[in-house]
């Protein structure tokens, strides 16, 4: 049993970090799927977790010179999944000066680092001898009682009434629907909010967009959903124009749109007419702290593709993949 519990352990950290690195990507309905199986697969690590406490015991008692990494990754798996049971329930946003959210990342990363380091100092390789009946009914069972596991904390979730048992299918929190005031403003790590002036320009693809040329645009008003990866989204009337009635495509491959900050989202070029630029949320202008004077509104993308105060758009020959799937500034 303990060799299984290791090789489903390192197999069930893997499968936690892809899906929960597709949930936070996913905008779409799609997203319920890596949620969901997110989920299971860290219940999954805590019905090992008494075998694996075995393991660690009798290990903690050779008093082993490297024990401190397995007990650093014992602790970033705890606050990992006590963290994402805490988001679930939708009862505690923060804890301290971080968002649930950010702890559960910030503790899943960490997780991950100390996982490829206790692997590379305690190999366990799969070998045909692994692929067994009793394995195979011990998966099932895992799976299984997993699964049972995820449901069984959503029914509770529902009866007791946690604001969690209303989230959406990414898994995010309702937060300001309706009122831009009571709607968070985040920003990619280190940015900040750019003290922009009212004589702002915008540069599209070599035509400029100034303060006094908004009302001449083809402007419209359009329900989005901004789902942001802290862990919450907000429905809101956003009114602004189109990206293909002011930017002539041609040939290009993608889209690009740059920030203030620096900030830099690249788009195909074919979602020209599914990009707006907004001006006004609420039926008024953005505020300085949720994108003045313009933001990229993007319905079906996660808030980190809604580019922030927005400096100049332009067209490109390059792929839009060409880049990281996350931002790296």
């Amino acid at each position: 049993m303990r060799r299984y519990a290791n090789l489903a352990l390192g197999a069930l950290l893997v499968l936690v970090i892809v899906t929960g690195l597709l949930a936070q990507a996913i905008g779409t309905e799609w997203a319920r799927v890596p949620v969901v199986a997110h989920g299971v697969a860290a219940f999954g690590v805590v019905a090992l977790t008494p075998w694996k406490s075995l393991v660690v015991g009798r290990g903690m008692r050779q008093r082993n010179p490297g024990r401190m990494w397995s007990i650093g990754l014992a602790a970033t798996t705890a606050i990992t999944i006590v963290t994402g049971l805490i988001q679930m329930s939708g009862t505690i946003s923060k804890l301290g000066p971080l968002t649930t959210m950010q702890l559960h990342v910030g503790g899943g990363v960490a997780t991950g680092v100390l996982a490829v380091v206790h692997f590379v100092r305690h190999p366990v390789r799969p070998s045909r001898l692994d692929v067994s009946r009793r394995n195979s009914l011990r998966t099932a069972a895992l799976g299984l009682g997993s699964a049972v596991m995820w449901f069984g904390w959503e029914g509770v979730a529902r009866a007791a009434g946690w604001p969690g048992a209303k989230r959406r299918f990414t898994g995010s929190h309702e937060r300001g629907s309706g009122d831009p005031s009571a709607m968070p403003a985040t920003q990619w790590f280190t940015d900040s909010a750019p003290a922009i002036g009212p004589t702002w320009e915008i540069t599209i693809d070599g035509s400029v967009i100034r303060a006094q040329d908004v009302d001449t645009l083809p402007l419209e008003v359009v329900t989005a959903t901004l789902d942001c990866t802290s862990g919450w989204y907000s429905t809101q009337e956003w009114r602004g124009v189109r990206l293909d009635r002011v930017l002539d495509i041609g040939d290009a491959a993608s889209i690009e749109v740059r920030s203030a900050t620096g900030y830099t989202r690249r788009f195909p070029a074919g979602d020209a007419s599914k990009l707006w630029l907004a001006f006004e949320i609420g039926g008024a202008p953005l505020t300085r702290r949720l994108g003045f004077p313009a933001r990229l509104v993007v319905p079906g993308r996660r808030g980190f593709w809604w580019v922030k105060w927005v400096e100049s758009i332009t067209t490109s020959d390059r792929s839009w993949w060409l880049q990281p799937p996350f931002p790296l500034q």
